[in-house]
């Protein structure tokens, strides 16, 4: 199968896409420009600026508006649009990445330092409450991550291992009992593991940056699908539609020359035959 091209290459790094019925679509993020993108109707696509340089991240907030990962922390966007920049979680060259609104409502988000350094990244959450807290610590490319429909497990990656790992949540401690899922170099496929997003049977999919390809793997980790995508850095990917079977695929121009791989950047579609996971958490704070 092979990924569409729905837009040209508008984005310096796309990341993060997310469907929701609040919002009436898609919303995904130029990471490093710090603007939340919007779907329109007729496929092209709205940029607004939040007013941070990074913005990582952004999902649906109760009552409206959105809970964004910013560079160094977390922000709100009021149902108006309007962005509140909460106080920064660091001062070191370390910018959040990607993240998703847990069971209980909390919002988590993975940073990583700007120059990859092993071990100086963690997973952050944001509770309703406004408090923060490191959930893992000793991580490198906090990435893709998940939940099951019911709320029980969440699939992640830290890039710089090769695998996609599974844990358990709990309301109290968070994300617990992490243990390899699948191990992607042993799939016998390219790239790295990047963004991930689950279908309705709890099946994982995952983006492979500098592999040119989004992968379906079933219940036991195993390769079931290869999406072909015109674009080598593969960054992240959801189910979208009005029947979530569309899937989107963002893409990434970072570190790229100006006449290297001309799609990239773009935002992609397949219809792989199976239907996305709802997913309507949202940040309840």
């Amino acid at each position: 199968m092979r990924a569409e091209r729905l837009t040209d290459s508008i984005c310096y790094h796309a990341e993060g896409p997310f469907w929701s019925s609040t919002w009436g679509g898609l919303r995904w993020v130029d990471l490093l420009a710090g603007d939340v993108m919007s779907l329109r109707e007729d496929g092209s696509a709205e940029r607004r600026a939040t007013g941070s340089p990074v913005v990582a991240c952004v999902r649906p907030r109760a009552g409206g508006g959105a809970v964004l990962a910013v560079e160094k922390g977390f922000a709100l966007e009021d149902p108006e649009g309007a962005v509140t920049v909460l106080p920064p979680l660091w001062d070191a060259a370390i910018r959040m990445n990607e993240g998703a609104v847990a069971p209980d409502g909390s919002f988590l988000c993975g940073s990583m330092a700007y120059g990859a350094t092993p071990g100086a990244a963690a997973l952050w959450r944001l509770h309703p409450d406004g408090r923060t807290e490191r959930l893992l610590e000793d991580l490198t490319i906090s990435n893709g991550l998940a939940f099951t429909a019911d709320g029980s497990r969440a699939y992640y990656v830290d890039t710089p291992t090769g695998r996609v790992d599974v844990m358990d949540w709990d309301d109290a401690a968070g994300l617990v009992d992490r243990r390899p899922f699948a191990d992607v170099a042993s799939l016998g496929v390219d790239g790295h593991p990047d963004g991930l997003t689950l279908d309705a049977a709890g099946h994982v999919w995952v983006a492979l940056h500098s592999g040119s390809a989004v992968i379906g793997l079933d219940g036991e980790g195993r390769l079931a699908e290869r999406i072909e995508v015109g674009a080598r850095q593969v960054t992240a990917c959801a189910f979208g539609g009005e029947d979530l079977r569309t899937l989107f695929i963002t893409t990434s121009r970072e570190g790229l020359d100006a006449d290297d791989d001309p799609q990239a950047g773009s935002l992609f579609t397949a219809v792989p035959g199976v239907q996305g996971a709802t997913d309507e958490r949202a940040f309840t704070g």
